[in-house]
């Protein structure tokens, strides 16, 4: 009789449970879904942008005039860590790029946001600044010193892309202030062309 019982007792778990996975089924046949929709969910970052350029003791940048198919995904502001500004994008091909700002120790704090990219001795033109590449086992990067910050346009992506990126960079606008300096203290970069890597 035990054994009996012990069987039925199984057999009505396994009934339960086809009941419950139909049951599902019907619910996701007719709950409207998209196939095609796209898991990666873009952030609005505009708020922690003003944030961060009321705080930071530098001008924090973001880019203007990427196209739409670059999409924000991450943004961070850290006082507590050397002022650190953080602002990541996938590009059309689905690449990462980051922007990165810190007051912190330059050779620390690129080495961290790159993943331990190392310095080529190179460097890039952007807009008419010349920025220094360094290639890593992870992440490549286009980084500029200037002033007390260390800036880094960082990640997966190309160089082509990265070049975008930076030359997109402006001083975030802070309301109600007027002539915001540019991160180097000359006018904010423009939209020219990268010129090749100088050896």
């Amino acid at each position: 009789m035990a054994g009996m019982r012990g069987k039925q007792t199984v057999r009505g778990m396994f009934q339960s449970m086809a009941v419950i996975c139909a049951a599902a089924g019907v619910i996701y046949l007719f709950i409207p879904h998209d196939e095609k929709a796209d898991p990666i969910r873009a952030v609005d970052y505009r708020v922690e942008l003003v944030t961060a350029q009321r705080a930071a003791p530098y001008p924090v940048l973001a880019p203007e005039g990427l196209a739409k198919d670059w999409t924000p995904t991450s943004v961070a502001y850290d006082r507590e860590e050397g002022n650190a500004w953080h602002l990541g994008f996938l590009t059309p091909d689905r690449q990462y790029v980051a922007v990165e700002q810190s007051t912190a120790a330059s050779g620390k704090y690129i080495a961290g946001v790159t993943h331990d990219a190392r310095d080529t001795g190179r460097t890039q033109a952007v807009a008419g600044r010349a920025w220094q590449r360094w290639e890593g086992p992870k992440y490549d990067a286009l980084v500029l010193r200037d002033k007390g910050v260390t800036t880094v346009v960082t990640g997966t992506a190309t160089w082509e892309q990265l070049a975008r990126m930076a030359s997109a960079l402006r001083p975030a606008e802070v309301p109600g202030a007027t002539g915001a300096p540019s991160a180097a203290g000359t006018p904010p970069v423009t939209n020219a062309p990268s010129a090749p890597a100088t050896p």
